[in-house]
């Protein structure tokens, strides 16, 4: 393996972030792998609802290419595959499971899945749900990579056989994502896809707050909300915004709102890539509270609300020096710890040492073949 890496993604998608959180994690991810110098060949399927909604239909990170069904990844892709030095399928990819076996088939160096999902996967499998992967499959893969770390890893090794289990969080693309300088429009905001487990705590910590504060100004970015909900009169509604837009939303709140689905709150150890998109932008963040969110983004840097009293009481009394000094630490952490780049080293450090255990159980097994073939 030479120092340049050859890798492989198959993915939901990386051309349309319309309803997704995949796209601007693989983007910022690819996007940290290319400026460390590697190739990246990304395959996505080509499915209707993404290709009506691409906003990256041709990436300058890396090679993007579509397949039609998870035969052509044996047609059209089978060299590639083949010669890469990883190969890496992420979750929710459709017919995941053929996907999973299709490239198991073809022997891969290294076979790598990317859980950007893991509680949501492994909620499903606990419910015998294997609409992505099979439960015998996290087995299959060298490296089992996931959006979850603490004690999830522990139990994807102990209780699912994953042979090796990594923590591989999302990231935030800085290049993309940075303070615009716009003035304030909204005294608090929240991006994010309608999902039913996460509207309990939107209504008490965003719109019961903003029918108490009917002076302040509040915003809720984000498709497929029900029409049946009540929006408080100063609350602004925003159907879908491009990641293109989300540093100028982000630049124009006071507070940014981060909310996390009911299966990460469990799982613990899971940052929505939301935390460090809006701290990259310099953006104060009150969250809900969750096992693991010391570690990711201490006290200091961030404010943890589970009533609407707390966040009312937040925006009320908040100076403008308090915020800042908030904003600046979650800046610098996400900046040392959480960027594209940063996560790009880890999966390559994965994959290094993934062939260092290679050749050392060759030479422990063979003390007679050189490994010369293999280099860290």
């Amino acid at each position: 393996m030479t120092q340049k890496l050859n890798l492989v993604f198959i993915g939901l998608s990386l051309s349309s972030s319309w309803g997704n959180g995949h796209a601007t994690t693989f983007r910022a991810l690819l996007r940290g792998l290319q400026a460390l110098g590697h190739d990246c060949l990304f395959l996505e399927r080509d499915v209707p609802w993404y290709a009506a909604h691409r906003d990256l239909p041709s990436p300058d990170f890396c090679m993007l290419s579509y397949y039609a069904d998870p035969t052509e990844l044996n047609t059209l892709f089978r060299q590639r595959i083949e010669r890469a030095d990883a190969v890496i399928i992420g979750s929710y990819v459709p017919d995941g499971k053929q996907v999973i076996d299709t490239v198991r088939e073809m022997t891969p160096s290294c076979l790598c899945f990317y859980d950007i999902d893991t509680p949501v996967t492994l909620a499903k499998l606990r419910r015998d749900d294997e609409e992505y992967i099979a439960a015998k499959q996290i087995s299959y893969f060298d490296i089992y990579l996931s959006f979850s770390g603490g004690d999830v890893l522990t139990l994807l090794e102990r209780d699912w056989h994953a042979k090796r289990a990594e923590a591989l969080y999302c990231s935030v693309d800085e290049g993309a994502y940075t303070n615009t300088g716009q003035p304030f429009q909204w005294d608090l905001g929240y991006l994010g896809t309608y999902s039913p487990d996460r509207q309990p705590k939107l209504e008490r910590l965003l719109l019961e707050p903003a029918r108490r504060l009917p002076k302040m100004r509040f915003v809720v970015a984000g498709p497929q909300y029900p029409t049946n909900i009540s929006w408080p009169a100063n609350v602004e509604r925003i159907e879908h915004l491009p990641p293109a837009q989300h540093a100028d939303f982000y630049s124009k709140q006071r507070f940014t709102l981060n909310i996390t689905r009911a299966d990460m709150v469990e799982a613990g150890w899971s940052p929505s890539v939301r935390l460090f998109e809006a701290a990259a932008c310099k953006t104060p963040i009150i969250t809900d509270r969750w096992r693991g969110l010391e570690n990711v983004l201490p006290g200091k840097a961030i404010l943890i609300a589970e009533t609407g009293d707390e966040v009312v009481q937040m925006l009320q009394v908040s100076s403008s020096e308090e915020r800042t000094r908030m904003a600046e630490t979650a800046y610098r952490i996400v900046m040392k710890s959480h960027t594209g780049q940063a996560r790009a080293t880890q999966l390559v450090e994965y994959i290094r040492s993934f062939y260092r255990g290679a050749r050392t159980a060759q030479s422990s097994s063979h003390p007679e073949v050189s490994a010369a073939g293999v280099s860290p």
